[in-house]
């Protein structure tokens, strides 16, 4: 396959859109010299934001016929390279201005521009989000998606631009948050097996939030190719093989674009005022009181047999129970040893019978609703089920695994449906294991109003907890209680991430991270943690952005096609 060099520029664009248009050239011609075909520059590259309203943002932003695009243009046609640059666009009529990423041949002709189409908070005072289809742009270097910043923060941007065929996403930046570095930038190539050069401002005026730098270039494995530090204006280069990010295999997992379900995705492309979840929109009602639930995280599995791995998780329950906890959550097929399952699942089917029997019993005697993982036979197939009891040990609710593994897919048959339970403790969605690497189950869970996704697992690796689950969160303003086995490949623990409420004077990184409680690895733990519904019910990241509300399912037709 062949190898491509790409670069990403991390620098503070002042006042002057002249000297901007040097400072862009100058890193354009560092990288170039580096044998750099391809340059991401930050959003915004022309001029810093201090506009007092929109009818300044127009007056002070550029036109694609203007001096700091056509000075791009003729820089890249006098290299030879290809630039992706963010740049605020004058619309058609005044005041309209679009956050846009202007991507550039290597012979000065403009190959596409990308309006933001999701802003971050106060954006949305000055500019208007795009809302033009998606579209993946044929180069000589390989197909490339166009995204800016916030349209990292969700799912629906990357995720389309991956599903069209891109190989590289090229993201221009103007964050303040150390989540882009941390959890988006990594993810949006993971999740969607695409190489992610992502090129942010840094540094900015010393008596405001900085902006977070961490420009990075990521391997759809996840791997950082090359990244920058968080405090100082550098270039980042690294070699890719855009022909990679056709192989869409997590080792381990599956092929991430093969397991999708899209029929069960249609909730993605309602209309907004169309789903369950937009009465959750917005901050939650002034008048809605705190809403709490107490959540057990019962972490115990397999271990030196069946029956006492289930003779503890009785005694879990129980203990549960007594500390005054409304709902506990087990790991993924918690009673069986790893590939039990798959050498005999219709022994283990009958082994979860008798289990989920007495799990019953110890609902109703500790009053506690509980959340189980286990083998269920139905007319000869065999499905990876959660099973929701309630405080009396009656089965309200069961989700059959509806994306299975290479390993399930040896003995486990895929449910059918993503589902909420309505329940009289709240609205509990459910997903499995490995199906935190797919954004559209944990959206499609908050779309149907879910205020917590129980969520029983064994992490593979560490990005899935601390990349992948943290952002499920954060995407969708809902609480994840994620229950680990004790032998779970990486040691890791489980993990409880709050929704958290918006508050006006939050620091950037409180308004976005959500926040974690963790336990330890390997030995049986109880993790109690009072959450609030109320929380899930207020879907804000700051002043402007609600996450759900602002998404645009029109253009999402490519996520219900196989």
């Amino acid at each position: 396959m062949a190898k491509v060099r790409v670069a990403a520029a991390q620098f503070f664009s002042g006042t002057d859109p002249e000297a901007n248009l040097a400072l862009c050239d100058r890193y354009v011609r560092q990288a170039a010299g580096q044998g750099a075909r391809l340059v991401v520059l930050p959003e915004n590259a022309n001029r810093v934001r201090d506009y007092a309203g929109r009818a300044e943002c127009w007056a002070r932003s550029e036109e694609l016929t203007g001096p700091f695009v056509t000075g791009l243009r003729a820089t890249a046609a006098e290299l030879g390279v290809h630039i992706a640059a963010g740049v605020d666009l004058r619309g058609e009529t005044e005041p309209v201005v679009y956050i846009a990423s202007v991507l550039i041949g290597p012979d000065g002709e403009i190959i596409g521009v990308h309006h933001k189409h999701v802003l971050w908070d106060y954006e949305y005072t000055l500019f208007e989000p795009g809302n033009e289809p998606y579209e993946v742009f044929e180069t000589a270097l390989g197909r490339i998606g166009l995204l800016l910043c916030a349209d990292g923060i969700v799912p629906e941007t990357p995720r389309a631009l991956g599903l069209l065929g891109a190989q590289i996403l090229c993201n221009s930046l103007n964050s303040r948050g150390p989540d882009e570095a941390r959890v988006h930038v990594p993810l949006r190539a993971m999740e969607n097996r695409v190489f992610h050069v992502a090129a942010n401002t840094v540094g900015g005026p010393a008596d405001q939030w900085p902006w977070m730098g961490g420009s990075q270039i990521v391997a759809p494995d996840g791997t950082r190719l090359a990244e920058a530090g968080e405090l100082d204006e550098e270039l980042v280069v690294a070699d890719i093989e855009p022909a990679a990010a056709d192989d869409k295999a997590m080792p381990g997992v599956a092929d991430l674009f093969a397991w999708r379900r899209p029929e069960l995705y249609g909730v993605l492309t309602l209309p907004l005022d169309s789903v369950p979840a937009a009465a959750m929109y917005g901050p939650a009602p002034a008048g809605m009181p705190p809403r709490p639930l107490a959540v057990a995280v019962l972490q115990t599995s397999h271990f030196r047999s069946t029956e006492w791995t289930v003779t503890r998780t009785l005694g879990q329950i129980s203990y549960a129970g007594a500390r005054g906890a409304t709902l506990g959550v087990l790991p993924e097929l918690f009673c069986f040893a790893p590939g039990e399952v798959a050498a005999d699942p219709a022994a283990a089917a009958a082994v979860s019978r008798d289990v989920l029997a007495r799990l019953a019993a110890a609902c109703a005697d500790a009053e506690l609703w509980v959340a189980a993982n286990l083998v269920e036979a139905d007319a000869g197939r065999y499905h990876s089920t959660v099973f929701l009891l309630d405080d009396s040990g009656t089965v309200v609710h069961r989700y059959r695994k509806t994306h299975l593994t290479d390993a399930d897919r040896a003995w486990a048959t895929a449910g059918g449906a993503l589902s909420v339970a309505d329940t009289a403790i709240g609205r509990i969605g459910f997903m499995i294991g490995e199906e935190v690497w797919v954004p559209e189950v944990a959206r499609a869970l908050a779309l149907e109003g879910a205020e917590l996704i129980a969520h029983p697992t064994s992490w593979t690796s560490p990005e899935a907890m601390h990349v992948a689950a943290t952002e499920r969160t954060e995407e969708n303003r809902v609480h994840l209680v994620s229950a680990n086995r004790l032998d779970s490949p990486v040691p890791l623990g489980s993990q409880v991430l709050r929704a958290d409420d918006f508050e006006p004077g939050q620091p950037i990184a409180v308004m976005r991270y959500p926040t974690a409680y963790w336990t330890r690895h390997g030995f049986e733990e109880q993790l109690s943690i009072d959450l609030d519904l109320r929380e899930s019910n207020d879907k804000m990241m700051g002043h402007h952005l609600d996450p759900l509300a602002k998404r645009h399912p029109d253009l999402y037709g490519m996520f219900t096609t196989g």
